[in-house]
């Protein structure tokens, strides 16, 4: 039986309709996440940063109260680019728990701000948290000029076995913890503060992403929450504590504590749609594919 030219045309004018507008949907997000990023490590033309609106030099120093010995590049042996081994590419790979940190400044890559803070942190870690890790916690990454229990954003590792990942957006602690009594991390009030991950999809031969978004913080409604592998694993709300920064203090330090590879270091100025992080988490040569737009 012979159709009618229209029933053809029309439904073939649909799908490549539908196609275009599929397509300028994806090429806009990946436009608009080009323009909300700050920071980028690939580490794939070694340690300093692919991008960067503030310094793209990555910096080692003996501790954190050696400020003033800090050194250009990546001084720990125990640090070092794994070719062919990140999620695309090369990747940074740590092999010991040792002395000092590395670091890339915060300031214009972190968009701090006093009054309205947002923004967003995305990075990918490989390891086996059971068998990697040594005895302790484990910070894979920590932004903040003075510690982790004041004014901060990380991610840590538990310190033992079955080890939960969790979240900690901590803010002032000359306000959160005004008497201190024992260690803060044993802290009730400061656990309190945490979104906390049991049984966290991590493996030895499988690559985990993870995407931190938080919003309005030094406002009444300061809000914060993990992603992994695209997915939310806990949002915490009401955040009211202030976050107070010396900024030419304030640096992104990554792998305290860490035993494995981490690939793709990305800071973003606001934070990111979950279309956005499907879209991060999906790229197929990672955020190279954003900075082409």
């Amino acid at each position: 039986m012979l159709q009618n030219k229209n029933t053809l045309v029309i439904p073939l004018l649909n799908a490549i309709t539908i196609l275009f507008l599929t397509s300028c949907q994806k090429d806009t997000s990946k436009a608009d996440l080009k323009d909300a990023l700050t920071f980028y490590a690939s580490f794939d033309q070694g340690v300093n940063a692919d991008f960067a609106l503030g310094d793209k030099q990555m910096y080692t120093i003996p501790n954190r109260k050696a400020r003033d010995s800090a050194q250009v590049g990546l001084h720990k042996p125990d640090i070092s680019i794994a070719k062919g081994k990140g999620r695309y590419g090369d990747g940074l790979l740590f092999t010991e728990r040792s002395k000092g940190n590395i670091y890339y400044p915060s300031k214009n890559n972190i968009t701090y701000n006093a009054t309205d803070w947002s923004g967003a942190v995305s990075f990918w870690l490989k390891l086996d948290p059971a068998t990697d890790l040594k005895p302790g916690y484990c910070d894979p990454i920590q932004i903040t000029d003075v510690s982790y229990n004041d004014a901060s954003i990380w991610v840590d590792f538990t310190k033992e076995n079955p080890r939960d990942f969790r979240l900690g957006v901590i803010g002032d602690r000359a306000v959160w913890n005004p008497n201190p009594e024992g260690p803060d991390n044993e802290n009730p009030i400061f656990n309190e503060k945490l979104v906390a991950v049991k049984n966290p999809p991590f493996g030895k031969d499988v690559w985990t992403h993870i995407l931190i978004n938080y919003s309005h913080l030094n406002t009444q409604n300061g809000e914060a929450s993990l992603y992994m592998n695209g997915k939310l694993k806990g949002t915490r709300s009401n955040i009211t504590t202030p976050f107070t920064w010396d900024l030419e203090l304030s640096n992104i330090y990554i792998g305290l504590g860490y035993i494995g590879l981490m690939d793709e270091l990305s800071v973003f100025n606001r934070v990111l749609t979950n279309e956005e992080i499907l879209i991060l988490y999906g790229l197929e040569n990672g955020v190279h594919s954003v900075l082409n737009q």
